[in-house]
């Protein structure tokens, strides 16, 4: 699709009824070419006839941050209020980004909704994209503003010591910017949406856009109970064991707690409850089968970007009408082949390595 076919299919997915001449004005176009334009979205499928009706594709909308990513490893034991050897890594990050690298070399159709600074960190995250296919062409692109940022702290076995980040761009995704992409989300086949986002925007978005399945990465507790009251509006939630705790005002102890939490989810009106528990495995529910699969052991190299492989690997799986158990286990295996690497996007995901992790791990 070229960019200008982009522009038109935009207006026409936010007015179907939009005349050709109306196009033509908001352009800047003769109205033959804006004809023309139109008869190649017809051609490709974008546009399926008279009245504009655009074809609903099976592609995924995010609605979530991005930003760079700043990571220093340590080579020895950490020591605390010292200088430690180590390694320096800067890499595009950012939950909903994450999520949509690994969706799309998962091989799934993605867009991104998101903001970034006029920045070179906003630039570089929107020309990486057109590498692995991320549509990222409806991100809001700010001139006063920085790109979101985060740095953390690992220790020797790759885990997260501290971390500091900047996001304040992210409240500049208001209520406006979803209505106007309104038509995005609504004729996409499924929409995930990270918790960097302000609450009232979720909100509106989940309340508002209805003919659309919603996935749920609850990022952290903190930012977890923005969606405390209206959690029942997600078809599928991945909280880890302190954010499921947070959200359902229950402890959780044993794999009975578990089923106590997860069935609060799902009688508020989740379909799929997929509980994270860091090394002890993953235990899921969606009503009618619930198991609690144990991790194989691994030593991983950087446990950064695992929850956003997993839910790219639940999201895959939906997409591709997997069932609960597989989709599980392939989720695990996607986030096992993003601990093999130094970056937070393991460069070689993709769905047979996926495949090829869960053979190695027994997790088939």
């Amino acid at each position: 699709m070229t960019k200008r076919e982009r522009e038109i299919l935009d207006l026409i997915e936010n007015n179907p009824l939009i005349s050709q001449k109306e196009l033509a004005i908001k352009l800047g176009i003769t109205r033959s070419s804006a004809a023309v334009h139109i008869a190649n979205l017809m051609k490709k499928g974008y546009v399926l006839g008279k009245g504009y009706v655009v074809h609903k594709h099976d592609y995924v909308t995010i609605i979530g941050g991005a930003n760079i990513d700043i990571q220093g490893f340590s080579k020895n034991k950490f020591i605390y209020n010292d200088s430690n050897p180590g390694s320096v890594n800067i890499s595009l990050g950012g939950v909903g980004r994450n999520i949509g690298e690994n969706l799309s070399k998962l091989g799934t159709e993605t867009k991104l909704l998101t903001a970034v600074g006029d920045d070179l960190y906003g630039k570089k995250i929107l020309n990486d994209a057109k590498q692995y296919g991320l549509d990222l062409s409806y991100t809001l692109v700010m001139d006063e503003e920085s790109t979101s940022n985060y740095m953390c702290i690992l220790d020797e076995n790759g885990n997260m010591i501290a971390a500091i980040s900047n996001m304040d761009i992210f409240d500049r995704i208001n209520v406006d910017y979803i209505t106007e992409k309104r038509k995005i989300i609504s004729n996409s086949r499924l929409c995930v949406i990270d918790t960097n986002i302000p609450e009232d925007v979720i909100r509106h978005t989940v309340t508002n856009i209805d003919d659309v399945d919603y996935f749920l990465d609850t990022v952290s507790t903190t930012k977890a109970t923005k969606i405390k009251e209206f959690v029942g509006c997600f078809h599928t939630i991945k909280p880890n064991k302190l954010e499921a705790e947070v959200l359902s005002g229950i402890e959780i102890n044993n794999i009975r707690d578990m089923r106590k939490a997860s069935d609060y989810f799902l009688k508020k009106g989740v379909k799929r409850v997929f509980i994270t528990l860091g090394e002890n495995g993953i235990y899921y529910n969606d009503g009618e089968k619930e198991e609690r699969i144990k991790s194989p052991r691994i030593r991983p190299t950087n446990v950064t970007g695992a929850g956003d492989a997993f839910v790219a690997g639940l999201a895959y799986c939906y997409m591709n009408d997997e069932e609960i158990e597989y989709s599980a286990r392939f989720s695990m295996a996607a986030a096992m082949l993003a601990m093999d690497n130094h970056n937070t996007i393991n460069p070689n995901m993709s769905k047979n390595n996926v495949i090829k992790k869960m053979e190695e791990t027994g997790l088939c």
